[in-house]
């Protein structure tokens, strides 16, 4: 056998697909309303009041452009953290799982899949949003949703490794207040980062919702030569959250 079975991956992510069936209504509805308040809050409130323009770009197309990021986030680190722990501690889901020919390098495979992929799909939404909003539509922008399929697998590893390391669910406060949050606010999604003063900038620029947020601008306004790299550096950040993610649920699952 080798080392990693599609079959088997695909069997955990159908597994997921057959749950979202119950629920993706919902969903649909928050991810479309959402943007929806916040270009109505800050592109239209404060974009005709105090701001008008940033880098030459109108404000509610920068706030509609790095939402991109924002609904990604959300959409796979919190459903990864607090589903993981969910069905391990509470529905002993995954002892069931692993009672197949599934181990847990595979386990680990189809649920940072499906949920990059759900996110990858309701990160474009704040997007369509804008473009109902005046952004004007571009090739480039077909790009966006690969994107955001990439940083949805880099959370999603980053939030299964969390709830394979925690104690109790009311941990996850921690890692939301602590790292989450600052995360969302030095991404760039609501005033450009070269503001900030220069540690701010630092870490913005090792954040990786800040380099989802210029690839989805660029994919808009004109790609750069060093989106390569951007692009690069999520990769690598998505491999090292899958062997993270792998080892801590290993610990948590197999005794």
């Amino acid at each position: 056998m080798r080392r990693i079975e599609p079959a088997a991956v695909l069997g955990v992510m159908s597994r997921e697909v057959a749950n979202f069936r119950t629920f993706w209504r919902s969903t649909t509805f928050s991810s479309l309303i959402e943007p929806m308040v916040y270009l109505l809050a800050f592109g239209l409130g404060l974009g005709t009041t105090l701001v008008t323009q940033v880098d030459g770009i109108d404000y509610v197309e920068f706030v509609g452009t790095g939402m991109v990021a924002t609904a990604v986030v959300f959409a796979s680190a919190l459903p990864a953290m607090f589903g993981t722990f969910v069905k391990h501690r509470f529905q002993r889901t995954y002892d069931a799982i692993l009672a197949a020919p599934v181990d847990v390098e595979e386990l680990v495979s189809g649920e940072m899949l499906w949920i990059g992929l759900r996110a990858g799909v309701f990160g474009t939404f704040p997007l369509l949003v804008t473009i109902g909003f005046g952004l004007e539509p571009v090739p480039g922008m077909l790009l966006v949703p690969f994107f955001a399929f990439v940083t949805a697998l880099a959370f999603a590893g980053f939030g299964i490794a969390v709830a394979g390391s925690v104690a109790k669910i009311d941990q996850f406060n921690y890692v939301t207040t602590l790292v989450i949050t600052p995360m969302f606010l030095l991404a760039g999604t609501f005033f450009p980062i070269d503001q900030l003063p220069e540690w701010a900038q630092v870490l913005s620029q090792l954040n990786p919702l800040h380099q989802l947020v210029v690839l989805v601008r660029d994919a808009c306004f004109g790609f750069e030569p060093t989106d390569l790299l951007r692009l690069a550096g999520l990769v690598a950040l998505v491999f090292a959250m899958w062997r993270l993610a792998v080892r801590q649920l290993t610990n948590r699952l197999i005794d």
